[in-house]
């Protein structure tokens, strides 16, 4: 059973392999390749084949387990699977003849038969008989695998007979074949298969294979087969044909002849080497060694399939091949780098062209290893060349090998950089020349495309020397610097005409009018029109300056960095750091001063020689003086000295004065220059703020000679330095002395140096408290413009270099504080250092006592800032003017600083200022002494300040507690840093607006026409006209006219008769018995004396105020109101114009103006502006604004009425309408009642009102009738369609929708972008939904006719009067009907759209009625020059609100929808009139909003005041 179960062995076969054996004379001396044969079949892998298999053996060889005396050898043996699938066993013998190397004849074996009889033997024996594997095992076969001949005896079952058929080594080819046919016979006998095997094919020669098959061709069943062991082709066809012809049940193989087995056997070869090779390449390191790598790869059947076929030695052969490429591409690489680093290493040591241009390579080289950046660049290798060192292997030294310069490819390269750095030369000289001739060519303007200038340069010849690229490159640079100086220049022309911007309303963006008037003021200068090919970009700077003069704060200066109060918080966060740690440990600890630090200057030993004699009369460094004892540290100092600066003052000594001392004009001269020297060290560097206060003393030396001559001339000399420098001259006493110094001379230094000590202790107290600091008496600001050409440290040196300067309180990093003696009593003066637009604000919100206003004399702008500030300041404040520049020189030489310093000067002049220069190059005019008076002036009129500004404090409360209009956007915003409008109410100018014979104000002369103040200053009294409230109620003021200068007049005539019984009638009113009501316009209907009466009977003083500035009005229940203590009192002379003496003593307090109505040069250059955005009208126009009393298309600022086109009826005593011609006066009172009645009569025929345009190009689109946009099949304009699907699909729920202005640029850019491209996506812009909205409103805006007819608008205001809400909302439907088709269907659409905003409304807080507010005046395009239109607006918003709200009743057949606002159904009521108090509140979109509030009202019907 056991049997059964177990498999079946394989069949074993043995093949003996025969062949021509025996000496060297029998074979030749090589044999016929039976044992390579054997030895690649039983072992084929390439590592195991050994190509050398000698037969000659030494005895202890030949008798070795191996060979065991034996004639064969047992190769082992192999298990073959056939194609069938069936295993069998191959043991080989290869039957050889062994021969002794000492007698080189065969080996005695056991069996002594020739070779031919033994190789054809079958049955072989041969006891513990191992298998041999090659020659070295022999004797060594411990070393070698160890296998024995099965059981010691194999039975041969065929053989192969081995036929050489290469160019034998000393063989015949015919002598091996008889030895071949011999030995076949033999074999033959045996009756066992034989198959021929042609060895050695690789070599063959084609007539012996011929013949070995024509050999077995003679004989029955012979096969041979063309085998190669070198190659292993056919080697194993040979063994599998024999066994097959053992064993017939097997399949008979196919024999290929040896050409073709070769090349499939090469095939193989090749693919296995290829795919090795592959697994080689991914080897990246060169440093790899082929242990590490055939570890990692042994087990990859590529790495194993190449080992096998072509052993690992031609493996290893390649790896290193591989290897070795990987290092020279390493080093290929690396050279590639050194040399294309060569050239930026030749531009950093040889990068003078001059220098080289001339010098070999070699010279070259020399020159550079002299560079100090040499070795930076370059390395020196001990070892060379440098790609035999291990310097190949440091990646991160980038240093090229200095032997590599050596090369033909480095000198090449330097012959390159020569031309390189020549061409170069050359190429930038021509583009600096092409550049210059750009510069030569005055038509080209910023913006202007390379295109249009190219035409003008193609003659050039420094155009046609370099490309193209650098000809654009140079033009865009040329444009970029050019463009950049123009955008520089007009955004200092912004500056210049800052009186432009300072009235903008910082509740609402710019109106249409007030950009139309920008622009039409800008137009006309150059620097404007400089950007006329760049409108966007110039577009953006004047939008950006606007939106700075809405938010003027450091972050959006547009001076960036260089704003003033950056630079001010820097600087005293330094200057007053150090100025308070200095305080605290010097002149505090010298009160009780012991030891006095002397410093002596003197030349040619003149200082060592004083200071022996002091220590001559000094006892151990130690002076009596004036009874007490003082030690000394003097420190001589020749004035030559280089370190005398470093030496003056250090840490371990700090002198408490100088002695200087001198004995020659030569030396006063020389020590006069050194003072100056450290006085403006000191001041320049600040090392310490007390270096500047130090004392100097100039002490006389004794003559010994000629002292009659020189010492008069010393003596004067000495005394005028020291009167310049402001100190000490010790003289040299009288008689005669021996000595060079006198002890007098030195006590009296003394004693000059203690009391200045003295002083600065006194002078300088000890750091203030918080208390103190905020305890100042006077409140200073100083304004300064950013960008100014001086620097910040210059106009504050007054301050920081004075000994009395200390640190404002915490929080105030751009104030100072200042302990100086004014009058008879030390004041503290804080002084806040601020840009203009930080200054604005201050203005009106907070105390100032007054200004000190900064302006560059080399600056226009800065001058225009100055003005549009100056204007709004209250002339009840001192101001003090300063210009800065270089020196005074420059007033002479420099037409420009010249005007501007004229300017200013007369600016001063006109309203009474202080005026002083700053100069940069001079040290006397940093001194504090240049405020001194100003701070005097400022503190004579303090009390006068504080009243006013507490009066206006109060009407500023009386403001807010009436809510009869709405206050000014300025003085309701908290937003803004800017200041209130000045109580809506403007003083009138102090010249007199009357005419030029007839004077209201006293001549400068007139002592007795000038009243006292609280202090007992004398001010000249001024005017305010009596109605000046009223137009205060209307936010208007009355026009100025062109300013009279204060002259005195010789011929000077009595004032108006009516005037006068209008003055004396108010004069002679009891105030408390009047009742206390001002209309806020008076009547047409009236006399014109009626207007002076009634507002003094509202005059009312407080018992607080005996004789204050102001005089707050209240009414009859002690309610205060808003009309002012303003009276016409201007008188020429008591007599002259019949005035008496009361009128001064009770209303001589004038009300305060502001400056711009004291200068005729800030009041003439603010009315230019209006004259020139106005002179443009045309003669209608004008014509119309005459006749028209309540026109005004630009409300302007309530701050600013020179840009309020108001009327010229409403005057008052300011009016320049009024003359003293009294023919004319009653002309005009004659034709008054009949005007007051026209204007009364309700004006039936509507007025067409064409707002201006605000685009600024042409458009085929924008501006067209609607009925040219639209067709059947689109009825809606695309614009329109493509803005309302963006807002809706993508901004529904934007908060203020419609109410939030987008920017104004982006809107122009939608609009210019659309008539380009009709087919624009507006979501590609990525614009903003408030942009797209502001673009879609401008649309409407711009149609020539507005979508709701005007012949409509009365039937809709009519409709809107019915009281019956169905009954109106049917009438209004009929209505709508009667539009135009194409209006119909727009209006249907932009509704509904509306409609689905306020349906949103929780989240975009839009409404019907914020809806309404926002597109009434859009759609129905309303005239609000019309006075009868200003009593309808609420009516115009209410209907469309109702179209809003039931928007699905009108157009869609829907259901009437109850309104969510009670007010939007109410009826309004019939009478216009009552329409004045709802009327008042409504908030407008802010481009028309500014229109509304400037248009005039009626008379106060309704008793509000």
């Amino acid at each position: 059973m056991m049997a059964k179960n177990k498999e079946p062995r394989p069949p074993s076969y043995a093949v003996s392999v025969v062949g021509l054996s025996g000496t060297e004379k029998d074979k030749g001396n090589c044999g016929v390749g039976k044992s390579c044969l054997c030895n690649r079949f039983v072992r084929s892998k390439a590592d195991e084949y050994y190509p050398e298999h000698t037969s000659v053996l030494s005895t202890i060889d030949f008798g070795g387990r191996v060979v065991n005396n034996d004639h064969f050898l047992y190769w082992g043996d192999v298990t073959q699977s056939g194609e069938d699938g069936i295993e069998c066993r191959i043991h080989v013998i290869e039957q050889t003849e062994f021969i002794d190397d000492q007698t080189f004849l065969p080996h005695r074996s056991t069996n002594l038969q020739p070779y031919i009889k033994r190789a054809a033997a079958s049955k072989l024996q041969s006891a513990e008989k191992l298998m041999y594997i090659c020659t070295d095992q022999l004797g060594l076969e411990q070393d070698f695998e160890q296998k024995q001949m099965p059981e010691g005896k194999l039975n041969i079952d065929g053989f192969l007979l081995c036929i050489d058929v290469s160019q034998g080594c000393n063989r015949k080819f015919d002598d091996q074949l008889k030895f071949v046919n011999n030995l076949y016979i033999q074999l033959s006998k045996s009756k066992k298969p034989i198959i021929i095997a042609a060895t050695k094919c690789d070599e063959c020669v084609d007539h012996y294979l011929r013949e070995v098959q024509a050999f077995a061709s003679n004989k029955k069943n012979l096969v041979v087969v063309e085998t190669s062991a070198r190659f292993n082709v056919n080697v194993e066809t040979c063994f599998t044909a024999l066994v097959q012809m053992m064993d017939k049940t097997r399949g008979k193989p196919k024999i290929i002849p040896y050409l073709d087995a070769y090349k499939t056997q090469r095939q193989l070869v090749v693919t296995a080497t290829d795919k090795f090779e592959k697994l080689v390449q991914t080897v990246r390191d060169y440093h790899a060694t082929w242990k590490t790598v055939s570890n990692k790869l042994k087990n990859h059947p590529d790495y194993e399939e190449y080992i096998n076929l072509e052993g690992t030695k031609k493996a290893k052969n390649t790896f290193s091949k591989h290897i070795e490429q990987l290092k020279q591409e390493h080093i290929r690489k690396r050279k590639e780098e050194y040399i294309n680093a060569l050239p930026r290493a030749l531009n950093t040591l040889l990068s003078n062209l001059d220098e080289i241009e001339l010098l070999s390579w070699s010279e070259a080289l020399k020159v550079m290893e002299k560079r100090p950046d040499f070795q930076s660049c370059f390395v020196v290798l001990e070892k060379t060349p440098w790609d035999e060192t291990d310097h190949i292997d440091k990646v991160n030294d980038r240093r090229i090998p200095f032997d590599l310069l050596s090369t033909l490819e480095a000198e090449k390269v330097y012959q390159n950089h020569v031309q390189h750095l020549i061409s170069e030369k050359r190429r930038v000289e021509m583009k600096e020349k092409f550049k210059k001739t750009l510069e030569k060519i005055q038509f080209i303007s910023p913006g202007q495309p390379w295109e249009e200038v190219i035409c003008f340069v193609v003659e050039d010849e420094a155009f046609k020397y370099i490309t193209d690229a650098d000809s654009k490159e140079v033009y865009g640079r040329h444009q970029r610097e050019i463009v950049e100086k123009a955008k520089e220049e007009f955004q200092e022309m912004l500056f210049e005409h800052s009186e432009l911007f300072y009235d903008l309303d910082l509740n609402a963006t710019p109106s249409t009018d007030k950009m139309s008037e920008i622009h039409a003021v800008l137009s006309e200068e150059p620097r404007y029109k400089a950007l006329q090919k760049l409108a966007p970009d110039r577009e953006s700077l004047l939008l950006k300056h606007i939106g700075f003069v809405y938010h003027p704060t450091k972050e959006t200066c547009l001076s960036g960095q260089n704003c003033m109060d950056i630079k001010v918080e820097e600087l005293l966060a330094n200057s007053l750091l150090q100025l308070d740690h200095g305080r605290s440990n010097f002149y505090h600890d010298s009160a009780n001063i012991d030891k006095i630090n002397l410093f002596i200057l003197g030349k040619d030993g003149l200082a060592q020689e004083l200071a022996n004699e002091i220590r001559t009369q000094s006892t151990d460094d130690e002076y009596a003086l004036d009874g007490k004892i003082y030690e000394l540290d003097l420190r001589p100092v020749d004035a030559k000295s280089p370190y005398l600066l470093t030496q003056l003052w250090t840490s371990a000594f700090k002198p408490h004065g100088c002695f200087c001392v001198f004995n020659s004009i030569e030396s006063l001269t020389f020590i006069g220059e050194c003072i100056a020297k450290i006085r403006a060290e000191a001041s320049q560097i600040r090392r310490d703020k007390y270096m500047a206060n130090l004392s100097f003393t100039l002490i006389l030396a004794n003559q010994r000679d000629s002292v009659s001559k020189n010492l008069p001339i010393l003596r004067h000399q000495g005394q005028q330095l020291a009167n310049k420098l402001q100190c000490p001259f010790v003289d040299v006493p009288a008689g005669t002395y021996p000595r060079k110094f006198n002890e007098a001379q030195i006590k009296q230094a003394l004693r000059g140096v203690l009391e200045a000590v003295k002083h600065n202790f006194d002078v300088v107290s000890p750091v203030p408290t918080i208390k103190d600091l905020s305890e100042a008496d006077l409140r200073i600001v100083m304004c300064a413009m950013c960008g100014d050409p001086f620097s910040v440290d210059l106009i504050l040196s007054p301050f920081l270099d004075s000994h009395s300067c200390s640190a404002a309180q915490a929080g105030h990093n751009n104030s100072l504080m200042l302990d100086k003696i004014i009058g008879e009593k030390r004041r503290r003066i804080q002084i806040t250092i601020l840009s203009y637009h930080s200054s604005i604000g201050v203005r009106k919100d907070e105390l100032v006592h007054g200004y000190i206003l900064v302006y560059s004399a080399k600056r226009k702008a800065s001058m225009g800032m100055l003005r549009a500030f100056l204007s709004e300041v209250q002339d009840t404040i001192p101001v003090q003017l300063v210009a800065v520049t270089d020196s005074q020189a420059d007033f002479f030489e420099n037409e420009a600083i010249k005007e501007l310093m004229t300017e200013g000067e007369h600016i001063a002049t006109e309203i009474t200022a202080k005026f002083t220069a700053l100069y940069s190059l001079s040290q006397y005019h940093r001194q504090t002494e240049v405020f001194t008076l100003f701070f005097s002036d400022v503190l004579e009129k303090k009390n006068m300040i504080e009243s006013s500004y507490m009066s206006d404090s109060t009407r500023e409360s009386t403001h807010t507690s009436e809510d009869v209009f709405p206050r000014s956007p300025r003085g309701g915003s908290l937003d803004y840093n800017y200041p209130d409008s000045e109580d809506d109410a403007e003083g009138p100018p102090p010249y007199s607006p009357i005419g030029d014979d007839v004077r209201l104000l006293p001549a400068p002369s007139d002592r007795s026409k000038y009243r006292l103040d609280l202090e007992g200053n004398e001010y000249p009294i001024h005017s305010t006209p009596v109605n000046c409230h009223d137009h205060e109620r209307n936010h208007k003021v009355p026009p100025p006219i062109k300013p009279k200068p204060l002259v005195p007049r010789t011929n000077v005539k009595k004032l108006d008769p009516n005037l006068l019984k209008t003055i004396e009638a108010g004069i002679g009113k009891n105030p408390r018995k009047q009742p206390s009501r001002v209309p806020a316009v008076p009547p047409e209907d009236t006399d014109q004396s009626d207007n002076y009466a009634e507002p003094i009977d509202t005059i009312y003083k407080h018992k607080g105020f005996a004789d204050d500035i102001y005089a707050v009005p209240e009414d009859s229940q002690n309610r205060i109101i808003k009309v002012r203590n303003s009276i016409v009192i201007n008188t020429q002379g008591e007599e002259e114009n019949g005035f008496s003496d009361r009128v001064s003593k009770s209303h001589g307090e004038r009300r305060p103006s502001k400056y711009k109505y004291k200068s005729k040069t800030l009041f003439s250059k603010a009315k230019s502006y209006y004259r020139r955005t106005h002179s443009d009208a045309s003669d209608d126009e004008a014509f119309t604004t005459s006749k028209t009393k309540r026109k005004g298309r630009h409300r302007g600022s309530e701050e600013d009425p020179l840009l309020s086109p108001v009327e010229t009826w409403k005057g008052g005593i300011d009016n320049p309408a009024i003359t003293s011609d009294q023919e004319l006066d009653d002309k005009k009172m004659k034709k008054k009642p009949h005007k007051v009645k026209e204007d009364k009569k309700p004006k039936k025929k509507t007025k067409t009102f064409n707002p201006p345009i605000r685009r600024n190009w042409e458009s085929n689109y924008f501006g067209m009738p609607l009925q040219d946009l639209v067709t059947p099949e689109k009825p809606i304009p695309l614009f329109v369609e493509k803005c309302v699907q963006f807002i809706e699909d993508t901004g529904l729920c934007t908060e203020g929708l419609y109410r939030v202005s987008g920017n104004k640029t982006d809107q122009d850019n939608i609009q210019k972008q659309f008539d380009q491209d009709h087919n624009i996506s507006l979501e590609s812009m990525g614009v903003t939904v408030n942009a797209v909205a502001g673009a879609l409103k401008a649309f409407f805006a711009d149609l020539p006719d507005p979508l709701v007819p005007y012949s409509l608008h009365q039937e809709l205001l009519e409709t809107s009067k019915i009281m019956d809400k169905t009954e109106r909302l049917h009438e209004l439907k009929e209505i709508v009907k009667k539009f135009h088709p194409v209006n119909y269907d727009v209006f249907r659409y932009i509704i509904t759209h509306l409609n689905r905003v306020s349906q949103q409304y929780k989240t975009n807080f839009m409404t019907a009625d914020n809806l309404s507010i926002c597109f009434w005046p859009t759609l129905m395009r309303p005239d609000f020059e019309n006075r009868e239109f200003l009593s309808t607006t609420k009516i115009h918003q209410s209907v469309i609100e109702t179209f809003i709200q039931q928007c699905q009743f009108f157009f869609y057949n829907g259901e009437i929808v109850e309104a969510p606002n009670p007010v939007a159904c109410q009826p309004p009521p019939s009478n216009p009139v009552q329409m004045v108090e709802p009327m008042v509140p409504l908030q407008l979109p802010p481009p028309l909003q500014p229109q509304l509030i400037q248009a005039q009202l009626p008379a106060d019907p309704l008793g509000i005041i």
